[in-house]
């Protein structure tokens, strides 16, 4: 039995358009999962020297600049708003998911409870609801204290942001699971690092309709061993709950209770606790599932192979399995 903590920044209400899918209310849905004993930590802005890893500065000093310069809420694109004190709110999300590190390499797990998400945002430039990279920010701060992160997100969408960060290096390992095809039409199988990062980045794209058996294939088939292989120190996962059946931005198959199942995979395979991020999940039973990831944190389940995933599944993972060399 592990111990658990949860970081949470309510001040993110100040970053919020209640008629956007990316609202303040879904963090209050997914925070009412957090068990009652499960500890519940502020958390602090992160500094702009570690933002600074990820993003120009020429870009934070434009954000900066346009959230001061907003009345009220204004739009970045067509997805992407901010408010006056959306700066400020991405800071301390960043600094959040920063924070899972020092509980996690003592051997316990956490899970920053952040908002806006960050896994779209690119060096220059915010993107699909996401203003600052918090999971790579997070990542790269982690590297000054061990050698090698593993992220793994299993949000709907594929995080081109964090790929993009960790194309050309070998301490980054990034899994990918997502829809295929929707935004942002990146991830796909072929897409594995370059130079010195080659092999270092994995994309499964899953067709819509996709549930545990699935999943599960991809993880236990693919992730798993990958994450073994690369023997990391430190594994962080972009916890992206859009993968809910119920999501209206998605259009997967997965039940709340499949989350201890893909949480307990990823138990164990490092000293480490795990660090989970929150990223995208926007429907009514994101608290639901956010109970059965604590569950299993907690006590994680001895997972049997699940049942033999779709036609389309198994030729995808196969084929990830041939290019990145895994048994």
């Amino acid at each position: 039995m592990t111990r658990s903590t949860a970081i949470i920044d309510l001040s993110c209400a100040l970053h919020d358009n209640p008629l956007h899918p990316e609202s303040h209310q879904r963090l209050l849905e997914a925070i009412r999962g957090i068990p009652e004993d499960v500890c519940r930590i502020s958390c602090e802005p992160a500094d702009l020297s570690d933002i600074h890893r990820i993003h120009d500065p020429h870009y934070t000093t434009w954000l900066k600049e346009r959230c001061a310069d907003t009345d009220t809420l204004t739009h970045l694109d067509g997805d992407t708003y901010v408010t006056p004190h959306s700066f400020d709110v991405a800071c301390r999300a960043a600094g959040g998911s920063i924070a899972v590190i020092d509980p996690a390499l003592a051997g316990e797990h956490a899970f920053a409870f952040v908002r806006p998400p960050g896994h779209h945002a690119e060096r220059t430039r915010a993107m699909g609801f996401c203003l600052l990279n918090n999971a790579a920010i997070a990542a790269h701060v982690a590297l000054d204290r061990v050698d090698r992160v593993a992220i793994i997100d299993w949000d709907v969408h594929h995080g081109n942001g964090i790929q993009n960060s960790f194309y050309l290096s070998n301490r980054v390992l990034y899994c990918s699971v997502h829809q295929d095809p929707i935004f942002p039409f990146t991830g796909n199988i072929d897409e594995i690092g370059n130079g010195t990062g080659k092999g270092c980045t994995i994309n499964i794209p899953l067709p819509g309709g996709s549930s545990l058996a699935d999943y599960q294939a991809v993880f236990a088939e693919v992730f798993v061993p990958a994450v073994t292989r690369f023997c990391p120190d430190l594994i962080l996962v972009s916890a992206g709950q859009d993968i809910l059946g119920d999501d209206p931005l998605g259009g997967m198959n997965i039940q709340p209770e499949d989350f201890f199942t893909l949480t307990s995979l990823l138990t164990g395979l490092t000293d480490a606790g795990l660090g989970l991020i929150l990223e995208g999940g926007y429907g009514p039973s994101h608290g639901d599932a956010v109970a059965h990831i604590f569950a299993a944190l907690k006590n994680p389940g001895r997972i049997p192979a699940g049942p033999e995933p779709r036609p389309a599944t198994r030729m995808r993972v196969n084929l990830a399995k041939k290019i990145h060399r895994l048994k």
